[in-house]
């Protein structure tokens, strides 16, 4: 298991000073998410060459515009650029060997939802999503990147909330390229036995995203860590955890305890 933290959660004006920074903090990996009309040659080619500057892989990489989560929109158009803007950026994890992710849908809930957790994905819906992952897994195929289905909280997306729905979808599609990406403040909220669900979804799992029950730093919350590093362990996961949460301090000081924080824990654990 391998420590990675979120760039924009470092002080730094470069993916380098950054990634510099993380490396002397205790981190191998940084997680790249790149504003997507902002994205120029430059930023490319720092990205590509990050490893061999300062040492810290860029794991995971990640557009961010305003169609991202809408890859199940009702607007054609809209759900048409939402899959281009996937399908770039799978094309820079082709070329730096690294995760993105994707969810059924990806913003806040209107009404929310209070009384009804777990719904079930509608069989139509169902094939329409499978059509899409079909599409964007494909888009991988042959090289080292993944597109990851992440299982969202209730307040965030309508299905697929749960990591046993998302492997269950996944089973339908048998893409090698796929896999979930489990996120640690998605399961506080959505899973009733958060270690039981790594154990069930196993080798499916190829990413992680950490922040406690609270979405901040690990062990400001209450979130087990140490059962859930062993279900992990368990479950043979050798990848990357990204740090992808709120700092409640100065990133220079909290940054490189939780390191020490996690990296304890998982020394204890083998």
């Amino acid at each position: 298991m391998k420590l990675s933290c979120t760039d924009h959660m470092v002080p730094g004006k470069t993916l380098t000073e950054k990634a510099k920074k993380l490396k002397k903090w205790g981190y191998i990996g940084i997680a790249v998410f790149a504003n997507y009309n902002e994205w120029n040659n430059k930023l490319r080619d720092e990205i590509n060459n990050l490893y061999d500057n300062t040492g810290v892989q860029p794991c995971e990489f990640v557009f961010i515009d305003s169609v991202y989560g809408h890859l199940m929109d009702k607007d054609p158009e809209i759900k048409r650029k939402a899959i281009e803007l996937y399908k770039k950026a799978i094309e820079v994890c082709k070329q730096i060997n690294a995760i993105t992710e994707m969810e059924y849908e990806y913003k806040a809930q209107d009404p929310l939802p209070l009384f009804d957790p777990y719904l079930k994905l509608p069989e139509d819906d169902e094939k329409e999503f499978l059509k899409v992952i079909n599409e964007l897994g494909r888009e991988a195929e042959g090289s080292n990147a993944y597109i990851l289905l992440e299982p969202c909280n209730r307040y965030e997306t309508k299905y697929l909330t749960k990591i046993q729905q998302c492997k269950e979808v996944l089973e339908k599609v048998k893409l090698n390229n796929t896999g979930i990406l489990a996120d640690f403040f998605h399961m506080a909220i959505e899973e009733a036995d958060i270690p039981r669900s790594i154990i069930n979804a196993g080798s499916y799992i190829k990413h992680i995203h950490i922040g406690d029950n609270n979405r901040l730093l690990p062990g400001y919350g209450h979130t087990d860590w140490v059962t859930a590093f062993k279900a992990l362990r368990k479950v043979g996961f050798k990848g990357y955890m990204n740090l992808e949460c709120g700092i409640p301090g100065k990133a220079e000081e909290e940054l490189p305890k939780t390191a020490d924080y996690l990296n304890n824990i998982i020394d204890d654990i083998d």
